[in-house]
């Protein structure tokens, strides 16, 4: 059961990437650090809806 997920830079505020995720075996939001083009330089970004 993977879901679509979209992450957003912690710092600037903008959703820049669209990945999938299993729900069953990652219940909790995801955090992966990469590079925000707006930023120019690697950020923490999180899971939003």
């Amino acid at each position: 059961m993977r879901v679509l997920i979209n992450l957003e830079c912690s710092e600037c505020g903008r959703k820049n990437y669209n990945t999938t995720k299993n729900k069953q075996k990652h219940p909790d939001k995801v955090s992966y650090k990469k590079y925000c083009p707006f930023c120019k330089k690697h950020t923490v970004h999180k899971e939003t809806k």
